[in-house]
């Protein structure tokens, strides 16, 4: 295959994943939202499989065609991505703020799932049984979080009538109808996306001698992310900044124990985990995480400047992939700056800024001052970096 035929179809599925990644979480949230479920509800687990459906598609074919490098390479290639670069970019919009669920839950639970998944590999292989624990794991918490909303009486719709256009404000067959083909539409154009896409970056993979788990950190992390993109910008843009960093919580739960899980226990020998990715990018990808949770704990916002420090260090990570596939002599002196060096520090300084932030809010009266989360919920134009003054 040569590189215009192999471009003109990894172009036509990255369109199809868009689309069909778009037409899927679109069908979904509207029907959600007019059935009365939280924002940050649809971003967990609606939004968030919507979004992650095409690195389902995409991982799951590879895993079919025995590029399961391609698989691994994608889940967490995307993780990072969705953290560093979709969160940067949103943050960066405006400031975002953050759910106590997510601090309390899902973000630990993120964190754990990245280190479980670390650990299930650590002998270069995920088979079926790591598999079937991970995904076992995602039931378990969609069900917990099925209970929870039962419990709490989740939130009624007439929360939502604002936020509906007007001709959706009423659940009819008609309307239910034309939101499920309109999902199996998207569906459909994830399944033709995803194989296009693989096929796509496996031949330019090959034509450029590169390992299939750079392209799959890269190319198609990016490419599969698109909707988790377009998804959290959206949400920062109008308002919903919850579900912004819901849809990317959510996703990476997804990602880590539902589509590589079940890549584990479809692909034929399991997933193979290399050197480079339990050296490098399971690492990263958990440092990643557990940076998010002295970011979301402090002052439950996302500032500017944490957006663009998470930008800094995706770009840094980019930078040693593309030396790394050189095999240029920088690369370790890279490796061990950021793994070393430069991630532990920042997340021992955002420790401290959530040390300092715990106290200066158990100091303060809260009935006298609302959470700035609050706050910032009813007058975003009033979001300020407490580190501004």
């Amino acid at each position: 295959m040569g590189w215009l035929t192999a471009s003109t179809i990894l172009i036509i599925g990255l369109i199809a994943l868009t689309l069909g990644g778009d037409w899927l979480v679109r069908a979904a949230s509207r029907i959600s939202q007019a059935l009365g479920v939280p924002p940050l509800v649809i971003g967990l687990t609606v939004v968030a499989f919507g979004t992650s459906a095409p690195e389902f598609g995409v991982s799951l074919n590879s895993a079919w065609r025995g590029d399961t490098e391609l698989a691994l390479g994608n889940v967490l290639g995307s993780n990072i991505f969705n953290v560093l670069f979709i969160l940067g970019i949103s943050a960066l919009i405006t400031p975002l703020t953050v759910a106590h669920q997510l601090i309390r839950i899902d973000v630990p639970l993120m964190i754990f799932a990245t280190a479980l998944t670390l650990y299930l590999g650590w002998d270069g292989n995920l088979n079926t049984m790591d598999g079937a624990i991970l995904f076992g794991s995602l039931l378990a918490y969609l069900i917990w979080l099925a209970i929870d909303q039962i419990r709490s009486g989740g939130r009624s719709r007439n929360d939502y009538e604002s936020e509906l256009p007007e001709n959706e404000t009423e659940l009819t067959l008609k309307g239910i109808a034309i939101q499920l083909g309109l999902g199996l539409l998207g569906l459909l154009a994830l399944a033709v996306g995803a194989s296009f896409f693989v096929e796509g970056a496996v031949a330019i993979a090959r034509l450029l001698q590169i390992d299939e788990l750079v392209i799959g950190l890269t190319i198609v992390a990016v490419g599969t992310s698109l909707p988790e993109i377009a998804t959290s910008v959206m949400a920062s843009i109008r308002g919903e900044r919850d579900m912004a960093v819901g849809n990317v919580v959510g996703s990476n739960l997804f990602n880590i124990l539902g589509v590589l899980g079940l890549t584990s226990m479809v692909a034929s020998g399991g997933v193979p985990v290399s050197e480079v990715a339990k050296t490098m990018d399971f690492p990263v990808a958990l440092l990643v995480a557990i940076a998010c949770f002295p970011i979301f704990f402090s002052w439950r916002k996302v500032f500017r400047w944490e957006g663009a420090l998470f930008l800094g260090y995706y770009f840094a990570y980019i930078t040693h992939l593309i030396l790394n596939a050189q095999d240029h002599h920088a690369t370790d002196n890279i490796r061990y700056i950021i793994l070393w060096f430069a991630l532990p520090i920042t997340v021992v300084l955002l420790g401290w800024e959530s040390l300092y932030s715990a106290i200066r809010r158990s100091n303060t009266d809260p009935a006298a001052t609302p959470e700035l989360s609050e706050i910032d919920k009813e007058n975003p134009e009033t979001a300020t970096d407490p580190h501004s003054d």
